[in-house]
């Protein structure tokens, strides 16, 4: 679910290569260690850099969780939200962005990188990201619109596949 209206999206791999190429250039020019993408209900897109020692699925749950916290905090103030986080560590930082109301980045760096270049970096990737969801949200509504025709990833599932996968 995403979206201020919640409304769900299908991951076709088209996309799914443009956000991959978009989250690892952007590990390269923010010299990032890691970069998550994030649905607001914590499920992990996309991820990059050196995931192999980190939950990613508690890490993607968490910061989900951590943008609805200080949604909450944001309103009791006058504000709708709060677009960016900064978590500063001893060793290791966390900036955290909302793109186009519908999902979380994350990009995790240590003293190899500064804020204000991942900041810098953020902002060029936020609006790549940001037209990739739009014209994935247009594909959506689309295949939607055409009751699961051809556009859709469903179009070809028939109820005996369904049948003989839980048999």
């Amino acid at each position: 679910m995403l979206g201020p209206q919640n409304s769900t999206f299908v991951m076709y791999d088209e996309e799914f290569k443009r956000i991959s190429v978009v989250i690892d250039k952007l590990l390269r020019e923010a010299n990032a260690k890691v970069i998550f993408l994030v649905d607001k209900n914590g499920q992990l897109i996309a991820g990059c850099g050196e995931t192999e020692h980190l939950d990613t699925t508690s890490l993607a749950s968490l910061t989900a969780g951590n943008i609805a916290a200080t949604g909450g905090l944001a309103k009791l103030i006058g504000e709708k939200e709060f677009s960016i986080l900064f978590h500063e560590g001893e060793k290791d930082n966390i900036h955290i962005s909302i793109i186009a109301q519908r999902v979380i980045l994350v990009v995790i760096f240590d003293h190899r990188s500064s804020l204000g270049l991942v900041r810098l970096r953020v902002k060029k990737a936020s609006e790549e990201l940001t037209v990739i969801f739009d014209d994935l949200a247009k594909k959506t509504a689309s295949a939607a619109e055409q009751g699961g025709g051809p556009g859709s990833p469903f179009a070809e599932i028939t109820d005996d596949d369904i049948d003989n996968l839980f048999s």
